[in-house]
C-alpha cells in the first residue's frame, strides 16, 4: 500500500508550487513593484483585482458550506467577516480596496459596477468561485494557500508604491497592512488542515494540484490586466 509523503516533503510540495508559480513573478506584477506602470495601468491593475477581492468572501462562503464540524466552520467564516466587515465595524478588506481605488482616480460606482473587469478576469475569478463550490472541503481549503506566499510579497508591494508611485496615497494602502497580519494566521491554520487530513497520496497530489490551480487563476487576472491595460 502506498503511503502519503510526511508532512515536511508534503509542505515541500506546495511550497514549490509558489516558487514556481506565484504572480509577483508576471511580467505585469514585476513592472508595478518597479515603478514602471502609467497611471492607467495602475487603475486598470485596481479595478481588475476589486473583482477578485470582492469574490472572496463568495468563495469562502461555498468552502464554509463543505466544511466538516462546527469547529472548522467557525474557525473559517472569520475570513467572510474580514473582507465584508460587520454592520457595527464597517466595511472590511473589500472597502479598503475601494478606498485603494479612490486613491488611485478611480470613480467608485465604475468600478463596483465592473464595467472595466476585463473578459479574462471575469473568467478566471468565476473559476475560482466554481472551484470552491463543487470541490471536496480539502481542495478548495488548499487552493487558499496561495496565503503562504503573499505576506512578503505584499510588503515589497506595499514599499514599491509608497517610493514609486507618489501620487497614491499611502493610506489607502490599509487593505496590504491587515492582510500582512490576516495572511499569516489565515495560511497557518489551512495549512494546519490540509496536512492533517491529506492521509494519501491521492489527496495530497490534489492538495497540491489545487494550488496550482489559484496560482494559474492569480496569473491569468494578471495577464487579462496586462491586456486590459495595452487597450486602454
Amino acid at each position: 500500500m502506498v503511503t502519503a509523503a510526511p508532512a515536511e516533503a508534503f509542505i515541500a510540495r506546495l511550497r514549490d508550487v509558489g516558487e514556481q508559480r506565484y504572480h509577483d513573478k508576471h511580467p505585469f506584477h514585476r513592472r508595478l513593484v518597479a515603478g514602471e506602470l502609467s497611471r492607467g495601468e495602475v487603475r486598470a491593475w485596481v479595478a481588475n483585482r476589486y473583482y477578485y477581492q470582492k469574490a472572496i468572501p463568495i468563495k469562502d462562503a461555498y468552502v464554509l458550506a463543505g466544511l466538516p464540524t462546527r469547529d472548522h466552520r467557525r474557525a473559517w467564516i472569520v475570513r467572510i467577516v474580514d473582507h465584508d466587515g460587520t454592520a457595527e465595524q464597517g466595511g472590511g478588506g473589500t472597502e479598503k480596496w475601494l478606498a485603494l481605488a479612490r486613491a488611485v482616480g478611480l470613480n467608485e460606482a465604475e468600478v463596483v459596477s465592473e464595467t472595466r473587469v476585463a473578459p479574462g478576469t471575469r473568467f478566471a475569478v468565476d473559476a475560482y468561485v466554481d472551484f470552491a463550490r463543487r470541490k471536496p472541503w480539502l481542495e478548495a481549503v488548499a487552493s487558499s494557500l496561495t496565503e503562504l506566499f503573499g505576506p512578503p510579497v505584499m510588503a515589497a508591494r506595499v514599499k514599491a508604491i509608497v517610493a514609486n508611485y507618489p501620487w497614491i496615497d499611502p493610506a489607502a494602502l490599509a487593505y496590504f497592512d491587515d492582510r500582512a497580519v490576516s495572511a499569516p494566521r489565515d495560511a497557518d491554520l489551512a495549512l494546519s488542515w490540509v496536512t492533517a487530513e491529506a492521509r494519501t497520496p491521492e489527496q495530497q497530489d490534489a492538495c497540491v494540484a489545487a494550488l496550482r490551480f489559484k496560482c494559474d487563476v492569480l496569473w491569468c487576472i494578471m495577464d487579462a490586466t496586462a491586456l486590459d491595460a495595452a487597450r486602454a
